[in-house]
């Protein structure tokens, strides 16, 4: 009996408790990254935000979440019931799975996959079909054509993301993503040598989570409300809620790509003194400031200035960027940056 509670029992126990410890932070953590970005705008508006529910205003996403929990779920009659009702499901849950190969800190992962960079990114990549399942469904040209127009920006700006993953990925000769974070352990992170590749990085995090300068599925003046129009109550929170999660899922590959994961800036006292996770949650929230900073200071592109950024400008470089870093390396023989040899 004993035997079999630690073979069979125990695993199962213990993954699930990771699960929940990782979970509940990061539900709690995109609730109130709404928030913040209420106070963050507000504040560059010279206005004071939310104020009035809870102390400091900081219980307004709870009374948000319930205004949606209580209200009607409407269905449009011509839609695809199943469909309409799977697809905002799709999009949030596709959020929370991707955290499952994310190092929050030494040995603290869910699951330390060989490929998790490529895991990473075939999730963020299938996070498209949320969105065009959802304009589909809804039997609305209106949410339709913001699915598409969602769609292909996604696409776009994955493309460029990839190479730039490329870059790190030649400069660690490890998909780990912490073999990535502990190749910046004995060097500097990646962002000062690659900085231009981490801004193009950066931009594309913008572009794939439909946020602004580039939220043309949000494009109220031409689509009314894009591929969501015809969604309301809890099925519209979870798109609303998966979009956030993604923002927080891009910081947090920044985090790991650029800024050292959970690394120190220096690995010295009192630096060193602090715990990883509680730098890498630092460097997600400074990332996460900067998407807010973004929303609030550019105006929205067109979107053929989106479509010509991603394919026409984006795109060359990141090529290019692949070919200078495979260059130094075959040149080299080692890796620049971490002295690894390649073999």
């Amino acid at each position: 009996m004993v035997e079999f509670w630690w073979i069979y029992i125990w695993p199962v126990v213990w993954i699930t408790i990771k699960i929940i410890l990782l979970v509940v932070p990061l539900l709690l953590g995109v609730a109130y990254l709404t928030y913040a970005e209420r106070k963050v705008i507000g504040a560059m508006h010279l206005r004071r935000g939310p104020n009035v529910v809870g102390p400091y205003g900081l219980l307004q996403p709870m009374a948000d979440g319930m205004k949606l929990f209580f209200k009607e779920t409407i269905i449009p009659s011509g839609a695809n019931r199943g469909v309409f009702l799977i697809a905002p499901m799709l999009t949030f849950v596709l959020a929370l799975v991707a955290w499952a190969v994310i190092p929050v800190g030494d040995g603290l992962v869910i699951a330390n996959i060989n490929v998790g960079i490529l895991y990473l990114f075939a999730i963020s990549s299938l996070g498209v079909y949320g969105i065009l399942m959802a304009g589909w469904a809804s039997n609305s040209k209106y949410a339709f054509l913001g699915g598409l127009r969602s769609a292909a920006q996604m696409v776009s700006y994955e493309v460029s993301m990839g190479f730039i993953i490329i870059t790190v990925l030649l400069l660690v000769g490890s998909l780990n993503l912490s073999d990535i974070v502990m190749a910046q352990k004995n060097s500097v992170w990646f962002v000062i040598p690659m900085f231009p590749m981490a801004v193009i990085f950066f931009i594309s995090t913008l572009a794939e989570t439909n946020r602004h300068p580039f939220d043309m599925p949000e494009a109220e003046a031409e689509l009314v409300a894009g591929f969501n129009v015809e969604y309301s109550a809890m099925a519209f929170a979870l798109f609303f809620l998966g979009e956030y999660a993604n923002m927080i899922l891009m910081a947090g590959m920044t985090t790991i790509l650029f800024l050292g994961g959970w690394l120190p800036p220096f690995d010295i006292a009192p630096f060193n003194w602090i715990p990883g996770p509680i730098w890498f949650a630092a460097k997600m929230a400074f990332i996460l400031f900067i998407f807010l900073w973004v929303r609030a200071t550019f105006p929205r592109y067109r979107y053929d200035q989106l479509m010509r950024l991603g394919w026409k400008v984006f795109l060359p470089i990141s090529l290019a960027a692949v070919v200078i870093v495979g260059g130094a390396v075959v040149a080299f023989d080692i890796s620049p940056l971490t002295n690894v040899v390649v073999k």
